[in-house]
């Protein structure tokens, strides 16, 4: 991606100026209905849609390497819609059929509906959490004296559920079955735009991945949740535009507030 001049040094010190807006890189896949639609016909802007991260496999050859047979497990939690997918993967290619008395853990409502794909569905067996693993805390406690418990992660982990098992001394395994990588920019490399859009640490790590002589200057950044504000400060970078806000909760909100100020 074209550099820009230096970074911002010193946060404090920035004067936002609120220069106009033409160009924006959303850092996620192009979905087929969203409100960036609307801004793009009301402001006159032009915005890409590129997804600075990816899901690989682990692959059977290399999950053998574990000694681990997902079968082994009496009970599976699932953090996510892509553990579930990658977990009856590497079954299907193991050629592993889960006992129908196998119990599923599932942090989200969310997550559980997915579940809905790989198996029969039964509640005694499916346990469903709000948002946190805490949420699951009556189950886990009535069942962790009989269960042993397998945790499907990637590379970057499961750190809250895992801190929550630990603290718990409940008998669990975590392995990892699929990989959160940086895409490939390079197309990228003679590329400016004017708002670059940010929704997890990663796109930051894969922004310097593939390009690690980034400067900022004029480029905004527009960031959401507090952990990507985190890893842009972290950068010497200045967060222009930050979601979520008691006034602005979506990004496309702080967006389309930012272009107000830049028409004033």
């Amino acid at each position: 991606m074209a550099s820009r001049g230096t970074a911002t040094a010193k946060i404090d010190n920035y004067m936002e100026d609120f220069k106009d807006v033409k160009t924006i890189l959303v850092s996620q896949p192009k979905p087929e209905r969203s409100p960036y639609y609307d801004l793009e016909e009301k402001w006159g802007l032009t915005i890409d849609w590129r997804q600075f991260i990816h899901v690989e496999p682990v692959i059977e050859k290399e999950f053998r390497r574990n000694r681990i047979r997902p079968d082994e497990f009496s009970s599976i939690i699932f953090t996510s819609k892509q553990a579930i997918e990658h977990f009856f993967r590497l079954c299907e290619e193991m050629r592993i059929k889960m006992p129908q008395e196998t119990k599923y853990f599932c942090l989200t409502a969310t997550i559980a509906n997915y579940l809905q794909k790989f198996i029969v569905y039964r509640k005694r067996k499916v346990f469903v959490g709000k948002r946190k693993v805490e949420d699951l805390n009556n189950y886990f406690m009535k069942h962790k004296e009989k269960e042993n418990f397998l945790l499907p992660c990637s590379n970057l982990g499961a750190k809250d559920v895992v801190a929550y098992l630990d603290k718990n001394s409940i008998n669990y395994k975590d392995v990892m079955m699929y990989r959160t990588v940086a895409s490939d920019l390079s197309d990228l490399s003679d590329v400016v735009y004017d708002v670059l859009i940010f929704f997890s640490p990663l796109g930051i790590e894969s922004l310097y991945e593939n390009f690690p002589t980034f400067n900022q200057k004029d480029t905004r950044f527009a960031v959401f949740g507090k952990s990507t504000l985190q890893a842009v400060e972290e950068r010497g970078l200045f967060p222009n535009i930050i979601a979520p806000t008691p006034e602005t909760p979506s990004m496309s909100m702080a967006l389309e507030a930012y272009l107000q100020k830049t028409k004033k």
